[in-house]
């Protein structure tokens, strides 16, 4: 594996696209074949801070958007949804792209890649799925009762017009936000206030309560083991062994596809959580950059040995 020196960047230029009436942040960086980052729940652009410029500097042309509701995009009080992101992707795709193009994704962005695929095939040259999620929100099925009796007197709380704001408030501080990322980050030293920063600020915007209140009563959306049977195009599954939202153990589907099917590679990361593109990059870097440059889609690797 190519080995890729972790490095400060410069900020990313941010851009404006507008989609259906509303303002959809995005960026891009490099040239060649298109690569689309799609953060997960509560995310940004900027999660992807450590991966842009290497993925760019080595030879593709790197797209990451804010979806609908997060970030710096627009938060308008509307029913949140698997399907809608996969439309916001597609019309991205059609005006800013047009050629098929590898979408990578981190939990619900690993889930809404997935379903792209599987939906309009035309798009996409592979994918990428980094802990991918296995729904929006939880089955029903599940969850035990109690904790499933819990779950749903929290979602119906933070709809109320008094109580789901003063939660959302507590749910949304920065003690809060950092001892979560205490929970699916195994090096505490990625946890940055920088990163808790970019986590905490889009959830001052107006409008952010209501996305919250309306994602996590969402319904669940496509299940990956309905997806994966129409997904025809190379595909690379990595996971951090350590996640405890997206457990390996529920990642058997992936990494059977990946016995089976050749243009499937599956990869652990030991010593990682939810989202080793933020905690371990050069790792997840290395990971993509070979595949991409082991792809038969590309005409020339863009690596360089040692």
């Amino acid at each position: 594996m190519v080995s890729i020196q972790k490095t400060s960047f410069s900020p990313l230029e941010k851009l404006d696209w507008t989609w259906q009436g509303h303002t959809i942040r995005y960026t891009v960086q490099g040239t060649g074949q298109p690569l689309v980052l799609i953060h997960g729940f509560g995310a940004s652009i900027g999660h992807w801070r450590n991966n842009i410029p290497v993925l760019a500097a080595a030879g593709y042309q790197v797209f990451a958007l804010d979806l609908l509701g997060f970030g710096d995009s627009a938060k308008p009080p509307l029913d949140y949804t698997i399907e809608l992101w996969q439309q916001q992707l597609q019309d991205f795709w059609q005006e800013k792209i047009t050629t098929p193009a590898v979408w990578v994704g981190n939990s619900i962005g690993g889930l809404i890649a997935l379903t792209l695929m599987a939906n309009a095939p035309e798009l996409s040259s592979g994918g990428v799925l980094i802990n991918c999620a296995g729904g929006l929100s939880h089955r029903p099925e599940e969850l035990n009762p109690p904790l499933r009796a819990m779950i749903g007197i929290f979602n119906k709380v933070v709809q109320a017009p008094v109580m789901g704001p003063f939660l959302f408030d507590r749910v949304r501080s920065k003690n809060r936000i950092r001892s979560t990322l205490k929970q699916v980050y195994c090096d505490r030293q990625a946890i940055t206030d920088e990163l808790v920063e970019l986590l905490y600020q889009p959830s001052c915007d107006p409008g952010a309560h209501q996305v919250f209140a309306s994602v996590i009563n969402a319904p669940p959306g496509p299940k990956p083991s309905d997806l994966l049977p129409h997904i025809q195009d190379p595909l690379l599954i990595l996971w951090g062994e350590a996640d405890p939202w997206t457990p390996i153990k529920g990642a058997k589907i992936y990494q059977e596809r990946a016995t089976q099917d050749p243009q499937t590679q599956f990869y652990a990361i030991p010593q990682a959580g939810h989202c080793p593109h933020d905690e371990k990059p050069e790792q997840v870097n290395d990971y993509i950059l070979q595949w991409l440059g082991n792809g038969e889609w590309v005409t020339e690797s863009p690596l360089q040995e040692d």
